[in-house]
């Protein structure tokens, strides 16, 4: 008698346990599979808005952050280099920024920018997605008699000014393109959003 009642407990003990380990058993499969319905940390971060300080960034200077995997340049200019812009309209493709799809409405416009003195842009070419360099001095030498600084494309030749709009005759077809970003304060901006979903929007 005693011996049946030890079975009968141990069988209730052994049904327990395997219960319990089916239980954990369904949950380990249903993480993986619930949670390959939602995009990875990378996917997320690819597509992710970029806030940068730039009260740092002195006149003349650029930095370089990402977003979406490119490089992103934020460059603030100095009032010689928006003057110098004015200089070169007629060696340029398309000096208006009349092709839409290179920047945002509210970049539409002579030095491409929000607020002039911050140019931000997608630092690939507009030819192949080659990185151009930084050439912001005024090289006649190296890159002619209408060169006021700019972006030079070492693949192909590619030039562009310093508000990143493609000069005549070299393989680019476009301007370099800006991407969508506003001002959070005046010295952090927030890329790859243009604001409107917030309550600060495009400055």
């Amino acid at each position: 008698m005693i011996r049946d009642d030890i079975d009968h407990e141990r069988r209730k003990l052994f049904i327990g346990l395997t219960g319990a380990v089916g239980a954990v058993g369904a949950v380990g499969a249903a993480v993986p599979f619930v949670g390959s319905w939602m995009p990875s940390a990378k996917a997320r971060a690819a597509g992710a808005p970029v806030t940068v300080d730039v009260g740092k960034l002195m006149p003349g200077q650029k930095m370089v952050v990402e977003w979406r995997g490119k490089p992103v340049w934020v460059i603030r200019r100095t009032p010689d280099m928006l003057n110098d812009l004015t200089k070169i309209v007629d060696e340029l493709r398309d000096p208006n920024s009349e092709v839409e799809t290179q920047q945002p409405k509210y970049a539409a416009n002579k030095t491409r920018a929000i607020k002039e003195e911050l140019l931000v842009l997608v630092g690939l070419c507009t030819h192949l997605g080659c990185s151009p360099l930084f050439k912001p001095e005024v090289d006649t030498a190296e890159f002619g008699k209408n060169w006021f600084g700019g972006f030079y494309c070492p693949c192909h030749g590619s030039k562009f000014d310093l508000a990143g709009r493609v000069y005549k005759g070299v393989p680019a077809p476009t301007n370099l393109e800006v991407p969508p970003y506003f001002y959070v304060t005046d010295e952090v901006i927030t890329i790859g959003d243009d604001g409107s979903s917030t309550e600060e929007g495009v400055a």
